[in-house]
C-alpha cells in the first residue's frame, strides 16, 4: 500500500485512493500548470486506521441507520462518527511516514517549518455531477509534523460532517465505502484570491469566464462571507464585459499569532478593485488552461502570491450546474464564440493585456 503519493508523480490509476481534489492537483501538476507542490495521504491509510481500530463496522452501521428525511438522525450519526475517528489516534508508523514526507516538502521549498494547507479529498468528491465544495474540512497555515498529522486526523473525521452526509444522501452516493484522502500542500500567502468559472454562472454562456475576487485568502469568497468583486471576461476577445466592484469588508489574513483569521478590511481598501486588469487577464488565462486540459467547464480556485505576484492554481473541479444541461441549438440561449465576437465588436470594452506565451 502506497501511503504517500506526490502530486508531481501522479498517475491516473492513483485516482481511486486520492479522491477528486488530490487527483485533480496531481493531474494539473503533471500538465504543467502553476500548482503549489505537495503530497497526498492515501485513502487506504484512512481505511486501514478504521479497520485496525475496529471502527469500520461501527461507522458503517451508524451510516446505514441514518434517516435522510430527519436532520436529527443525520446530526446524531455524524457526531458519533466524528467522535469515534477523533479518538482513534494515529499509528506511530503512519505519523512517522507523514512526518518524513512533510520534511521532504520543507526541504524542497527551502523552509524547515514550511506552512502548509491540509485539505480533505473524499473519494466521492469533485465528480461531474457533484462537487462537494465546502462539505469537508481544510486547515490553513499548518506548521510542524505533529500539527500536520493532527490535521490529517481532523480531515478524516470531517468525512462525516452533517453537510457531507446529507450531500452524499442527496446525490445518491452510498455512505458505505466512502473514504478520505488528505492533501498536504505548500501554503500560499495571497494578496488576493477567489474563484473563476469558465462559463457565466448566471446563464451558462460558455464564451465567458466569470471571476470572483477578494482580498487575502480565498476562504471569504468560497464561504460566502464577503461580497467579492466580479469580472466577466470574454474568452475569445479577451475583454472585460462587466466589472462589479463590491464593498469587501472582511478578509482572511495571516495574523501575528501565525494563524489565518477573519479581520476587517481597512477603509482605504474596502471599495478598491482587488485585481488589476493584468491580473484579471492572468486569472482568466489560467482558468481557460484548466478548461482546455479537462475539456469541460471548470470551477477554479486561484490565488495571487503576495511575494512573487504569480497567479497560482489551488484547485479545479468540474462545474456542476450548467454543464449538466443540454446546450440549446440557436435561439437566445448560450452564446457561441462567433456570437461573442460579434457582440464584442458591436459593444467594445477595454481590451485585456494579451498573453505572451502559449497555453
Amino acid at each position: 500500500m502506497a501511503q504517500i503519493l506526490w502530486f508531481e508523480n501522479f498517475q491516473p490509476e492513483d485516482t481511486p485512493v486520492l479522491g477528486g481534489k488530490n487527483a485533480s492537483l496531481g493531474t494539473l501538476t503533471g500538465a504543467g500548470l502553476p500548482v503549489p507542490p505537495g503530497f497526498a495521504v492515501s485513502a487506504d491509510c484512512y481505511r486501514k486506521a478504521l479497520a485496525d481500530n475496529g471502527l469500520t463496522g461501527q461507522i458503517d452501521a451508524l451510516m446505514a441507520g441514518v434517516d435522510p428525511r430527519d436532520t436529527g438522525s443525520v446530526a446524531a450519526a455524524g457526531s458519533r462518527a466524528r467522535e469515534l475517528i477523533g479518538a482513534l489516534g494515529m499509528s506511530a508508523a503512519l505519523a512517522e511516514t507523514i512526518g518524513a514526507a512533510y520534511a521532504r516538502l520543507c526541504s524542497q521549498c527551502g523552509d524547515e517549518a514550511l506552512p502548509v494547507a491540509v485539505r480533505s479529498s473524499a473519494t466521492c468528491e469533485d465528480q461531474p455531477d457533484a462537487s462537494f465544495a465546502g462539505e469537508h474540512d481544510t486547515y490553513l497555515w499548518v506548521r510542524g509534523a505533529d500539527a500536520v498529522a493532527d490535521g490529517v486526523l481532523r480531515c478524516w473525521a470531517s468525512l462525516f460532517t452533517d453537510r457531507g452526509i446529507a450531500y452524499r444522501l442527496e446525490r445518491g452516493y452510498g455512505q458505505h465505502g466512502a473514504a478520505m484522502s488528505v492533501g498536504v500542500q505548500q501554503m500560499v500567502r495571497p494578496r488576493a484570491a477567489g474563484v473563476a468559472f469558465t462559463l457565466n454562472p448566471l446563464d451558462g454562456d460558455r464564451s465567458q469566464i466569470a471571476i470572483d475576487a477578494s482580498w487575502g485568502f480565498g476562504e471569504a469568497v468560497v464561504s460566502g462571507e464577503v461580497t467579492p468583486d466580479n469580472f466577466l471576461v470574454d474568452k475569445v476577445m479577451g475583454t472585460i464585459g462587466r466589472r462589479t466592484i463590491s464593498a469587501k469588508t472582511l478578509e482572511y489574513r495571516l495574523t501575528d499569532s501565525d494563524t489565518v483569521t477573519a479581520v476587517e478590511v481597512e477603509a482605504s481598501r474596502v471599495s478598491v478593485p482587488c485585481l488589476t486588469d493584468d491580473e484579471i487577464a492572468a486569472v482568466a488565462r489560467l482558468a481557460r488552461r484548466a478548461e482546455k486540459h479537462y475539456r469541460c467547464p471548470q470551477d477554479v480556485e486561484w490565488a495571487i502570491d503576495s511575494v512573487s505576484g504569480e497567479v497560482l492554481l489551488l484547485q479545479s473541479r468540474p462545474e456542476t450546474v450548467w454543464s449538466r444541461r443540454p446546450r440549446p441549438q440557436g435561439g437566445t440561449g448560450i452564446a457561441d464564440p462567433i456570437t461573442s465576437m460579434v457582440q464584442t465588436m458591436l459593444n467594445p470594452t477595454k481590451p485585456l493585456p494579451q498573453e505572451d506565451h502559449h497555453g
